[in-house]
């Protein structure tokens, strides 16, 4: 009686089949990504090219130390604080002359800021303070430049500048050469321009 023989597998088209399934996996997979601060780097500036004057007055320290606790001009605050001294350094608009500003509706302190344009604030951290910490003070600095940011977009345009903002950026692509949207973006950059975002980093503290 003859052998039969075992049919073989045809396994010509397996290597398709794989390669198909890899294509759909990586298609379909979701990969999350963790959010972090939204913070643009300044273009780089030449090594010899010397750091701008800044009078001490316009600057705002502000510590959070090893044990999380937060000093504002070396002094404690509260983090509830925090926005609120922010938005008064901010808009104190004490500078005469050509430091003048003419919108500020602040105490106009001749011992605090000149205008937005010139303050800065500089935010230093411990290394051994939390991250959490770090940033819940980053997220009230960044509220302090925003109420102002509202406020004069609201008594210029009747409109918060965050609302502006976010119908800039959510415009139509098939719309974005219209006039229209030139001219709100103007609008966006004149408000940027009116208060500026200067908080700057310092090297952390070693506790």
């Amino acid at each position: 009686m003859a052998k039969r023989s075992a049919p073989e597998v045809n396994a010509g088209s397996m290597a398709d089949i794989a390669f198909l399934l890899l294509i759909f996996f990586l298609v379909t997979t979701t990969i999350e990504v963790d959010s972090g601060i939204q913070s643009k780097l300044p273009p780089p500036i030449p090594d010899n090219t010397p750091p701008p004057p800044i009078k001490q007055k316009n600057i705002f320290q502000v510590l959070v130390n090893q044990y999380d606790q937060l000093q504002v001009e070396d002094e404690s605050m509260e983090i509830s604080e925090l926005t609120e001294a922010a938005v008064a350094f901010l808009d104190n608009g004490g500078g005469e002359g050509p430091a003048a500003c003419n919108y500020c509706e602040g105490e106009r302190d001749p011992e605090s800021s000149d205008n937005p344009d010139k303050a800065v604030i500089s935010l230093v951290n411990d290394r051994q303070a939390s991250y959490k910490m770090y940033v819940t003070v980053y997220n009230e600095l960044v509220r302090a430049y925003t109420i102002l940011r509202n406020r004069e977009s609201e008594r210029r345009y009747n409109e918060t500048y965050e609302n502006m903002y976010s119908r800039y950026k959510d415009w139509p692509e098939t719309e974005k050469e219209t006039p229209e949207y030139e001219k709100l973006g103007k609008q966006v950059d004149e408000i940027r321009d009116l208060y500026p975002l200067k908080l700057s980093e310092a090297e952390p503290q070693q506790g």
